[in-house]
């Protein structure tokens, strides 16, 4: 049943959200996020808009207890915290589609609400038409030489089913028990889970190919084994969309390269809101954005298998939402691909990307991914 958000909205302590306000922004939004601290390449750990900010904790406690009314309202699809055009903590409300005017309120306990269409939020694994343009300079979907470079088409060597094929990307390697693995979302390794249009389920030990299936003309016996899949079961029943396979040796490049990126640190670091960012997947290439929201909270549905049916539908919360406007930076066949800071040496990885629309992605912070995982980058 639908039902209206409650007008009582301003019953949060006003002045001490102010002085909160006063004294976590006092550095101001004109810091050079770009300093160096170990090197000329790395950024300056920004606190003035991460969740270590008090402004923004504070905003991010009035979003979570409000969440649950707003995602009440027909059409509303995600909340974050982020900040307006003056540098101020918002709350910030995602739609499906345009909502009646009044619908969203102006304002919750005392703190601005900033409303924005960003359409439905899906799973971005390739679609079965395989989509995309290929890379001016890196053709990211094409069939490498071995030892293959992540932030390349790949996914389940069985991922057809209904007439289509799909896939994803490879994004990262990661570590754990002495071994290295392919790091990819749980919807591009494993999430046939129903014995339908390909009469099999993902089970330890499937094949993970490169490229995937959606480039090589659904046929995996044009593509190259790279990967023994590795069940994380991550979904639905928990904070991440993550799966690993166990590297086939002598099939991936170990120092952990990515196309167009490079090898990575070996550290991570935590969204910040404005921090620079960039990702190297099978669709759009390397591409660039910025962070745009924290502590986000997005619904997104997931099918049975390639071209299958709805699943379920996940309600994620604390994930990061970047600017993905016309979906330059995000794409159908991108799910999977790792997003590190933008700096040009041993970038740290920021978070695993996963979901999107034409105008927002979403990635999960790659520390509780390598928590749920018990893994650690693979990096410098």
């Amino acid at each position: 049943m639908k039902r209206h958000l409650r007008p009582a909205w301003a019953v949060f302590p006003l002045l001490a959200l102010a002085l909160v306000l006063s004294v976590a922004l006092w550095t101001g939004c004109g810091t050079d996020n770009t300093s160096t601290v170990t090197g000329p390449d790395l950024q300056k750990p920004s606190l003035e808009l991460s969740i270590a900010n008090p402004a923004i904790r504070a905003v991010m406690e009035v979003q979570d207890r409000h969440t649950p009314e707003l995602f009440a309202v027909d059409g509303v699809v995600g909340t974050a915290t982020g900040i307006d055009e003056q540098g101020q903590p918002i709350i910030k409300v995602y739609t499906a589609r345009r909502l009646p005017a009044g619908r969203i309120p102006a304002s919750i306990e005392g703190v601005p609400v900033q409303t924005e269409v960003s359409g439905v939020i899906r799973a971005m694994k390739g679609p079965p038409s395989g989509g995309g343009k290929p890379n001016k300079k890196v053709d990211h979907k094409a069939k490498q030489t071995p030892p293959v470079q992540m932030g390349t088409s790949g996914g389940w060597g069985y991922d057809l089913a209904n007439g289509y094929c799909c896939g994803g990307t490879l994004g990262a390697l990661v570590q754990k028990g002495g071994s290295k693995y392919i790091l990819s979302n749980y919807h591009v390794f494993e999430s046939d889970i129903i014995s339908g249009g390909n009469n099999r389920v993902a089970q330890n030990g499937d094949p993970i190919i490169q490229p995937g299936l959606i480039d090589v003309g659904c046929n995996m016996d044009d593509a190259q084994v790279v990967g023994s899949l590795s069940l994380t079961h991550s979904l639905p029943n928990h904070n991440v969309d993550c799966s690993i396979a166990q590297v086939v040796s002598g099939m991936v490049d170990e120092s952990g390269a990515i196309l167009e990126i490079g090898t990575l640190s070996s550290q991570t670091v935590a969204a910040y809101v404005g921090q620079k960012v960039k990702k190297s997947g099978r669709t759009t290439g390397l591409s660039r954005s910025t962070v745009d929201g924290l502590n986000a909270s997005v619904s997104v549905s997931y099918e049975n298998e390639c071209a299958g049916g709805t699943a379920f539908t996940k309600t994620f919360t604390g994930q990061i939402i970047i600017k993905n406007r016309g979906s330059k930076f995000l794409g159908s066949g991108d799910s999977g691909s790792l997003m590190v800071e933008d700096v040009n040496t041993n970038p740290r990885a920021v978070g695993l990307l996963f979901a999107g629309s034409s105008s927002l992605a979403v990635a999960n912070p790659i520390d509780e991914v390598l928590s749920f995982l018990g893994a650690s980058m693979v990096g410098n």
